[in-house]
């Protein structure tokens, strides 16, 4: 049947009452949630109160006036009808739904359209996406926040550019271009070779300059007319990074090019740094990878110029001559003092070069044996020191053996490195004049004459400093004195001259000489020290000692010294090594070599 008015109601929740137990105040707390003092029927002491007596609101009861624990209060929640069918459609409007009381759970799924959500309402707080947004950032497929990184060096691609370079369905190489594509279809590699050289060179202005720090991709005029020049490359390069120098005003030959490698290879070394001394020279440098490093691809002179090559100083001392045996004689007099062993050094000079990886081979020359024999000519030179290697040929001259005179003929004092010193020439009596150093004849002088002799005694052998002494009157001359060298760390003298026997023997040079034999004295002569290259101390006739033979010769000794960064370890020989600050000391007291 049809209504007039709303539809009746077709159920009704039940009418429940609550008896509050403890009775002393105002306020007391309801069992079920009201809306004002009218939902509720209140007695006290069985008499129903005026709605107006009390207030009710949520679960709160408050009485006007205080009960006691004498009263009894109750009350009755009032029922009401209500609706349990569906409103009509269309009879909830919008003032019918309250603010915020849509839920998620009241939306279906896929229920919101594009059409429902406002153009830019969808902000970045509203994505679910892990990372950090910023406007150098993409969202990824996978929800997250990623990094745009700058690869330059990747292939572009296009749908529709036929550029050389960009990849359009089929490859297109340009100019030093190379591309190859493998496993078609699916996933596929693309390999891109750039072939070109010297393209991407950005020229500089003129470089007057004597120091340079170059950039990778440029190329630079150099001119040394008034300097020379250091060129300081990139500490740090790429593969295919390129650098070209070449000679503005074809003087390099005069002034050079060093190239500093700034700790990386060049050809493979990290030292030494390589120079350039051709005039009109160009070369184009690139960095192929760390064991290489920097490699000329173009060099104008290769031929000429100077080679990779690092510092090293050296002393060179050969070994010293014997002083002089009487030869069996029968005369009474002297003999001369040997000759030091020549003397060659360039330390605290210019350095000379060891090319990496070339072996040194070292002579290390022996001191001179005295003869005293009958027929013996009173001894022998010292043997030469040497160091021979690419690029280098040095050596030092043995020391030359003292005069003497053997049972008929009169035999003359050596010419070394330094001389031997002179003895009686003949039988006659003739005074001797002492023999030349320097028999290299190299510049500076690697030693000093022998003293002369008046007949009567030995003169003194030279030495690497000074020459030898004559003799005066029945006194044998003294040795030369040596020089002192501190390449080793540590000041020692070397290659001192043999003193001449006498009545009364001269003193030994400075620097390892032996000193001559004296008759009167009874001295025997000694030789010269091993190790230093002294000449030898002449003997003389009938010496008191008992023992009238001259000293052999001092055995040389090569020293080189070298950066400890350069030194590779790799002798022969069995060299004593040491070090000295920041440099390695090799000493050679015996033949042997180094690899540099």
């Amino acid at each position: 049947m049809a209504y007039i008015g709303n539809i009746p109601a077709e159920a009704y929740i039940s009418i429940s009452s609550q008896t509050f137990t403890t009775i002393n105040g105002t306020v007391y707390t309801l069992s079920t949630t009201v809306t004002t003092s009218d939902d509720i029927a209140l007695f006290l002491n069985n008499v129903r109160q005026k709605p107006s007596t009390y207030t009710a609101t949520g679960t709160t009861l408050t009485m006007g006036t205080a009960t006691t624990t004498a009263d009894e209060l109750y009350c009755v929640f009032l029922g009401k009808g209500i609706q349990t069918v569906n409103p009509p459609a269309g009879s909830v409007g919008t003032s019918q739904i309250a603010d915020l009381a849509v839920t998620t759970a009241k939306l279906d799924n896929l229920a919101v359209t594009n059409a429902k959500v406002a153009d830019d309402a969808v902000g970045l707080d509203e994505l679910s996406a892990t990372g950090t947004p910023s406007s150098s950032n993409y969202l990824r497929g996978d929800n997250s926040w990623a990094t745009i990184a700058a690869e330059e060096d990747k292939v572009k691609v296009s749908s529709d550019d036929t550029t050389p370079g960009y990849l359009n369905g089929k490859l297109v190489a340009g100019t030093d271009i190379s591309l190859t594509e493998g496993s078609g279809g699916g996933n596929e590699t693309l390999t891109v070779a750039y072939t070109g050289v010297g393209t991407d060179i950005a020229w500089q202005s003129v470089v007057t300059a004597a120091t340079l720090t170059a950039v990778a991709g440029r190329g630079y005029p150099i001119n040394t007319t008034s300097n020379a020049c250091t060129v300081t490359l990139p500490a740090s390069a790429s593969v295919g990074d390129q650098i070209i120098f070449t000679d503005y005003a074809r003087n390099w030959n005069t002034n050079a090019v060093t190239i500093n490698q700034n700790s990386l290879n060049f050809q493979g070394n990290t030292s030494p740094n390589p120079e350039y001394n051709t005039d009109g020279e160009s070369v184009h440098i690139v960095y192929i990878d760390a064991t290489k490093g920097w490699i000329p691809i173009n060099d104008g002179a290769v031929a000429f110029e100077t080679p990779q090559t690092y510092d090293a100083e050296y002393l060179i001392v050969a070994g010293g001559g014997a002083g002089a045996s009487p030869g069996g004689t029968g005369d009474g007099n002297g003999r001369g003092g040997g000759g030091a062993g020549g003397y060659r050094t360039n330390y605290g000079g210019s350095a000379i070069g060891l090319t990496p990886a070339a072996v040194y081979t070292v002579t290390v020359g022996t001191g001179g044996a005295t003869d005293d024999s009958a027929t013996g000519g009173g001894g022998n030179n010292g043997t030469n020191s040497s160091v021979i290697g690419t690029g280098i040929s040095l050596s030092s001259t043995g020391g030359g053996v003292g005069g003497s005179m053997n049972s008929s003929t009169a035999v003359s004092c050596g010419t070394g490195g330094s001389g031997g010193g002179a003895s009686r020439q003949a039988s006659s009596g003739t005074g001797g004049t002492g023999c030349a150093g320097n028999a290299g004849g190299y510049s500076p002088v690697e030693g000093y004459k022998g003293g002369d002799a008046d007949g009567e005694t030995g003169a003194g052998g030279g030495g690497s400093s000074a020459v030898g002494a004559d003799n005066t009157g029945s006194s044998g001359g003294a040795g030369g004195a040596g020089t002192a060298n501190s390449i080793t760390g540590a000041s020692v003298t070397y290659a001192g001259g043999g003193g001449g026997g006498g009545y009364a023997g001269g003193a030994a040079g400075t620097g390892g000489g032996g000193s001559g034999a004296g008759y009167n004295t009874s001295t025997a002569a000694t030789a010269g020290t091993n190790g230093l290259g002294g000449g030898g101390g002449g003997g003389t006739y009938n010496g008191g000692a008992g023992d009238e033979s001259g000293r052999d010769g001092g055995d040389g000794v090569v020293i080189i010294r070298v950066a400890t960064s350069d030194y590779t370890g790799t002798t022969s020989g069995s060299p004593t090594i040491t070090t000295d600050g920041s440099d390695t000391i090799m000493k050679f007291t015996a033949s042997g070599s180094y690899t540099a």
